[in-house]
């Protein structure tokens, strides 16, 4: 949300087991796009579903589905499933459509979710079916498909810090992974796989020193070309634009640290899909470190008062706190607001915690300005720990 780095991923989560790593890695969200993947890859190709490939309609449904299902128009995108599970019940396809609208619907998914048993036993049960697929020419359908699942399970687990869940589903997932490469090319959308394995294989060992021996174990990849076949992706995958978009901002934010060409393309992202409230988020957050307060505090402004999500209000009272502090210089309510912030993101457990670090850097700094030593200490520290990138925290 990226992640991935999605190789990357499935190579050290099968090494590594501190929460901090996990974060860091997952942060961008790879099992998202995995799942939109293989909602084009497995009914193009799919002989079971042949006809849909010929039938126009039904291939067009498909995609607009998706494009309801990220631009949360919830509604619509259950209206597309039921019209795909009559024509194909119980297709690993379509449970992967409902598994999907399932996640987004109710972002951020959690365990104490009610919803969150029927999320897990719809990605089992895609992924049960896979394994009994014994068709040698469906093999590329099925690996996708079983990848999808995989993904977005996986997703789920590590967002909420869920190790024992981990594992075991990474130890199967990661030959399956390797497997893909054989499919490399011949999708554009595929380009997307392997630019995001050229990029992290070199980017992440060296932004994290301690697995560059790890790092070693695996063929070297290329973070330029990485990049381009990101940007190929990007411009030419029919169903994965959104998710290159966020993998380009997530590199140039995070890795890079050039801020204005993430802005531009968490903006395109957010031009997509303008009702998504994750990456209206996004795009705030990356308005705000370009000091674009007047952007940022308009789209905020408007967001804020036709949105009843939680955690987009938890984000909001940070954001509006950064608003107070650097526009309005205006200490004594940002503080009041990064305290609110605090605890309203706090409730959302992992998920929160790159919010939470704004919070904390925030209170560091009124502190310190205040005089109050201690107290800046002690919040810095707190940002510091749950930080993904220690270079995002709005000191400047």
């Amino acid at each position: 949300m990226i992640p991935s780095k999605y190789l990357i991923t499935i190579l050290i989560f099968a090494l590594i087991s501190d929460s901090e790593s996990r974060d860091l890695i997952m942060k961008s969200r790879p099992g998202i796009l995995l799942v939109i993947i293989g909602l084009l890859f497995v009914i193009e190709n799919n002989d079971l579903n042949a006809q849909v490939l010929k039938d126009t309609a039904s291939f067009e449904l498909i995609k607009k589905g998706v494009d309801y299902i990220y631009n949360f128009r919830f509604n619509e995108a259950k209206g597309v499933y039921e019209k795909l599970n009559s024509l194909y019940p119980e297709h690993p396809v379509v449970i992967l459509f409902r598994g999907m609208i399932g996640y987004w619907e109710n972002y951020p998914l959690l365990p104490s979710s009610k919803e969150c048993g029927v999320f897990e036993d719809n990605l089992r049960k895609s992924i049960q079916l896979c394994q009994a697929s014994d068709k040698p020419d469906d093999e590329a359908e099925i690996l996708v498909t079983s990848l999808c699942a995989r993904g977005l399970l996986l997703l789920f687990y590590s967002d909420n810090d869920m190790s024992l869940e981990v594992f075991p589903l990474v130890t199967s997932t990661y030959p399956l992974i390797r497997k893909s490469f054989r499919f490399r090319g011949t999708y554009p959308d595929f380009y997307f796989f392997t630019g995001l394995y050229n990029y992290y294989r070199e980017a992440y060992p060296e932004f994290n020193p301690v697995y560059r021996p790890l790092a070693a174990l695996f063929p070297k990849g290329d973070k330029m070309l990485g990049i381009k076949e990101m940007q190929v992706a990007s411009g030419k995958s029919i169903v994965l634009k959104a998710e290159s978009f966020s993998f380009l901002s997530s590199i140039y934010l995070g890795y890079e640290n050039n801020f204005e060409k993430a802005v531009y393309y968490s903006r395109l992202r957010y031009e997509l899909y303008p009702n998504n409230l994750q990456y209206i988020a996004d795009y705030i957050k990356n308005l705000l470190l370009l000091k674009k307060y007047d952007d940022a505090e308009k789209l905020l402004k408007t967001t804020t008062e036709t949105s009843a999500n939680q955690y987009f209000i938890a984000q909001s009272l940070i954001f509006n706190g950064i608003l107070q502090e650097k526009k309005y210089h205006n200490n004594q309510q940002a503080e009041i607001l990064y305290n609110k912030g605090a605890r309203a993101v706090s409730a959302f457990g992992p998920y929160g915690n790159e919010y939470l670090s704004y919070a904390y850097f925030g209170l560091s700094r009124i502190s310190s300005d205040s005089g109050e030593r201690q107290y800046k200490r002690t919040y810095r520290k707190l940002a510091l720990k749950l930080t993904h990138y220690r270079k995002i925290d709005f000191d400047d």
